[in-house]
């Protein structure tokens, strides 16, 4: 008799995500002339940190590159990670978006005027918000910590 595999929940912490907006961003420059170009756009300092590595089996592993900025007490306030590493893909169902930047917002702040500063950015072609409950991939949960 055969058993049934096991089904991996993952659960998110809704009050910690609460206030947390995903956009993907189309980009044909490199990551760190994005966070140059973002940086002196928007008035944040992104810095590089270590990348984002997922061990697709016991092999392989990938690697994407992050920039993080945070605040004067340590929270990440912003966070652009890359979608490409080599041929991969972090989020496979969205191949078209080069990076994502996930924006932290305090309480009773709107996306709006971060989304319209993005898409004024010269190194940015596009600008998309990512509906992060509604996107289903597996690896979602490697982006949004």
């Amino acid at each position: 008799m055969k058993s049934t595999p096991k089904t991996k929940r993952i659960i998110f912490d809704a009050g910690k995500n609460e206030n947390l907006l995903v956009f993907g961003i189309v980009s044909a420059e490199p990551d760190y002339k994005l966070s140059l170009a973002l940086n002196r756009k928007m008035g944040i300092s992104l810095r590089n940190t270590d990348p984002l590595c997922i061990s697709e089996d016991s092999v392989n592993e990938l690697s994407f590159s992050r920039f993080r900025a945070t605040g004067k007490t340590g929270e990440v306030l912003y966070e652009l990670v890359s979608n490409r590493s080599g041929s991969q893909f972090l989020l496979k169902k969205l191949k078209n978006i080069d990076f994502f930047l996930q924006v932290h917002l305090p309480q009773g702040s709107a996306g709006a005027e971060i989304s319209a500063r993005l898409k004024q950015t010269e190194a940015v072609s596009a600008v998309f918000i990512i509906d992060k409950d509604t996107l289903n991939d597996k690896n979602l949960h490697y982006l949004i910590q």
